[in-house]
């Protein structure tokens, strides 16, 4: 899939806008987000690989459906998915894809407070689907099967699919599961088409150097199913869903009322004035 080049400055100065729209991650539910320069390269990689496609993001904190919405708009990108929706549990993720997406006119854009241990409500409405989710150290891959299982509901067990997983040869868990996500793309239907290794860098702190792939799924069959899709309640697969102690335990995230985001909030600074 060869790459054309961009106007890296611009591209860059687009991320940024998008970059300080999201929320702060939140690290107790694996929330980390992708550097910028990785978001350029990736949100390239996707535009073209989904171009002309209707896009499902199962969870997006990255914001990379927004960038490349934007990039098209700003026509830094000629190409790019035709209908872009974001399914994430994180209401101020959301509402903060709205805000982007109505300020900068971004029509082809919408988002869907989700929860992907409740049945996926749009079923085969999506030619590919994209997922960055927990990446799984602590419960054997159990929470990547489970993204996956909605985003192929997404696409009808059809089209094709991105799952961002980590990669590191020096990790035995790492190994673990992508050999796991491999065998479970099998029985799902699809098979691996592309495995890009170790391309993004991560805002980590207790692991800033461990990076990730674009694992790139095909599906055997290009019939469309409209599959059932049931609720998650096996409790080994809950149990470490976002990391080890860290259960399933919540439906959704709520946003509080904030000043904006990218504006310092007033409890972390005081002034202290002149004194005459």
């Amino acid at each position: 899939m060869a790459e054309t080049e961009i106007d890296i400055w611009a591209a860059v100065n687009a991320i940024s806008d998008v970059v300080q729209n999201r929320p702060r991650a939140l690290r107790e539910f694996d929330q980390i987000y992708m550097k910028a320069g990785d978001m350029v390269l990736q949100s390239q990689f996707v535009a073209r690989w989904a171009d002309g496609k209707r896009l499902a993001f199962i969870g997006d904190g990255d914001a990379i459906g927004l960038c490349v919405a934007y990039l098209r708009r700003l026509e830094i990108l000629g190409y790019g998915p035709s209908h872009v929706a974001v399914f994430d549990f994180d209401e101020r993720i959301c509402n903060s894809i709205r805000r982007f997406a109505e300020s900068e006119g971004l029509a082809t854009v919408e988002s869907v407070l989700y929860n992907c241990l409740d049945p996926f409500p749009q079923l085969a409405e999506f030619d590919f689907f994209y997922t960055n989710p927990p990446w799984g150290k602590s419960n054997a891959g159990a929470s990547v099967r489970i993204f996956m299982q909605r985003g192929m509901e997404a696409a009808g067990f059809a089209g094709e699919g991105i799952v961002v997983l980590a990669d590191d040869p020096e990790l035995d868990w790492s190994r673990a599961i992508l050999a796991n996500v491999q065998g479970f793309s099998l029985q799902s239907g699809y098979y691996v088409q592309q495995m890009a290794p170790r391309l993004h860098h991560y805002h980590l702190d207790d692991n800033p150097r461990l990076q990730s792939c674009n694992l790139v799924l095909r599906s055997v069959s290009n019939e469309r199913r409209r599959d059932s899709s049931t609720r998650v309640s096996d409790p080994e697969s809950l149990v470490n869903f976002y990391g080890e102690d860290q259960p399933a335990r919540v439906q959704c995230i709520r946003e509080r009322r904030t000043i904006g985001y990218g504006r310092a909030n007033p409890d972390e600074y005081t002034l202290e004035e002149f004194i005459p």
